[in-house]
Order: C-alpha cells, then sequence, then structure tokens
C-alpha cells in the first residue's frame, strides 16, 4: 500500500474523531457563553435574589421577634456574596439549557429509536432537579432554621445571652450547597434508569442491595447536610423513596427489553419445581404411613 493511501486510511479514521471534538467545543462554549450572560443579567437581580434566598431565615427571626440582621466583617464580603448569588442563579437557570447541550451532542450517535427513549430523560432530568430545590427551600430550611435558633438563649444573672449573629457569605454558602445537593440528589432516578438502559444494573440487583443503598443514603446526607438530624433525615428520606422509585422505572425498561418476563419464567419453573418435589414427598410420606 502506498504512502498515499496511508495518508488517506488515517485521515478516514481522525477525522470523525476530529469533528466530535470540534462539537464538544462548540457545546462547551455554548454553555459557558449562556451561563455567562445569565450571570451579568442574575448580577443586575442579585439583591431581590439575595432576599429571596434569605427569606426562609426571615420567616423565622420575624415569628421570634426582635431586630434581627445579617452581618459581614470583611469590607469585600457583601461585594462577593452579590456575585456568588449571581453565578449561583446561573448555573441553577443555565442547568436546562447545558442538558440541552449535551442532548444535541449526544443525539447524532443515536438510532431514531434510541432518541424516542432517551427524550423523556431530557425532560424528566430539569423537572426533578428543581423539585429537589424546592423541597428543600420550602420544607427543610424553615424546619433547620427553627431547630437552628432553638438554641438561642435570653440569659440571666451572671449569664450572658446567646443570639444567633449570621454572617451573610456562610449563610448563602450553607443555602446554595443544599439546593445544589438535594437537586442533584433527586436525579437518582434519571441517573438509575440510564444505567439499567445500557445493561449495568438491574431491579433484582438493586433490590438485593437495598440495605447497602439506605445505609450510603444517609452517609451522603451527613456529608451534604449541616450536622443535624432534619437536614439529614429529610435528604436521606427523599433519596430512599427515589432509589425505591428508581427500581420501578428499571423494572419497566426491562419488561421492555423482555429481560422480566424470561426471570418470572424462571421463577415460575422453580416454583413449580419446588411444588412438584413437595408433592412427591407428600406422596411418599403417605406411602409410608400406609405400609404396614
Amino acid at each position: 500500500m502506498s504512502e498515499t493511501d496511508t495518508d488517506t486510511d488515517t485521515d478516514e479514521r481522525s477525522m470523525p474523531l476530529l469533528d466530535h471534538l470540534i462539537e464538544l467545543r462548540s457545546r462547551l462554549l455554548t454553555s459557558a457563553i449562556a451561563i455567562l450572560v445569565l450571570f451579568f443579567i442574575c448580577y443586575y437581580f442579585a439583591p431581590d435574589l439575595y432576599n429571596f434566598l434569605v427569606a426562609p431565615l426571615a420567616d423565622v427571626l420575624e415569628k421570634m421577634g426582635g431586630q434581627r440582621r445579617l452581618i459581614f466583617t470583611a469590607l469585600h464580603e457583601a461585594f462577593f456574596t452579590y456575585i456568588k448569588v449571581a453565578f449561583f442563579a446561573a448555573l441553577f437557570l443555565s442547568f436546562p439549557f447545558i442538558a440541552i447541550q449535551i442532548w444535541m451532542f449526544i443525539a447524532p450517535g443515536l438510532y431514531k429509536n434510541e432518541k424516542k427513549a432517551f427524550a423523556p430523560f431530557l425532560i424528566a432530568t430539569p423537572i426533578l432537579f428543581f423539585m429537589g430545590g424546592a423541597l428543600v427551600y420550602y420544607f427543610i430550611f424553615p424546619l433547620a432554621w427553627s431547630f437552628f435558633l432553638s438554641f438561642e438563649s435570653v440569659g440571666g444573672a451572671g449569664a450572658l445571652p446567646i443570639q444567633l449573629e449570621a454572617k451573610v457569605d456562610q449563610y448563602l454558602s450553607l443555602v446554595m450547597r443544599l439546593i445544589f445537593a438535594f437537586g442533584l440528589c433527586f436525579e437518582l432516578p434519571v441517573v438509575m434508569t440510564l444505567l439499567g438502559r445500557v445493561g449495568m444494573v438491574t431491579s433484582k440487583g438493586m433490590k438485593e442491595k437495598r440495605k447497602y443503598a439506605i445505609v450510603l443514603a444517609f452517609v451522603a446526607a451527613a456529608i451534604l447536610t449541616p450536622p443535624d438530624v432534619i437536614s439529614q433525615i429529610g435528604l436521606a428520606l427523599p433519596t430512599m423513596l427515589l432509589y425505591e422509585i428508581s427500581i420501578i422505572s428499571v423494572k419497566i425498561v426491562e419488561k421492555k427489553r423482555g429481560d422480566v418476563d424470561e426471570d418470572e419464567e424462571d421463577d415460575d419453573d422453580e416454583d413449580e419445581e419446588e411444588e412438584d418435589v413437595v408433592d412427591m414427598d407428600e406422596s411418599d410420606e403417605a406411602d409410608d404411613l400406609a405400609s404396614p
């Protein structure tokens, strides 16, 4: 084979990879531009976003009465807090757009039936992420903040009062971490269903590993949430429920492939064999009793 033919074959093999890399760079650049544009928009509304994120704590403090505030101890702290809020909101709002870019990158390599199969996951991903954020904002935050503030004390003779003086950056860092933690944990059904579709997990295996999943749910909750029982249970319980939903979803995928039917037939055959063995044992015992 001549050098010209060899070079041609090499180019034909390398061009598809080069095209994929160019496409990947384009999708990443588009996602980065979207995040940057949303960042500037969110920075303009940073005070409103800040008020929204601090509202659960403000509501709890208002019920307790008295003049309350958040403080900052560095001159630049408030400025960088607004930057964090804007960047956090930009990531949160751009999540569906980034998911679409990922889909547009992998879609050309899928068959038509595979595209139809993966389309529901594209819709479910941002919905589940927002559901996780809504759960922690509207349910977990009021309970957790009330629990933390219950350790305040008025003080008395010979004792100093204990009162919360929360820092702005610490509060917002905690809030943003919890929102992202709950949002990502709510993606569990999507991840497990995709793994089930490619055959990496099975519903039977997930059922057998349920006790380990429960332990991992509480371990993840302990790592991702503050050291309080309310936040940890508030994350662990939905994660366990989502794991059960994942088992059902994987089982549906297996039924469409016909895997579950075969397994059920095998189970039925085993049950019939066990029944036959029991019947034979019973007949043998009857014969023994009938014989003198």
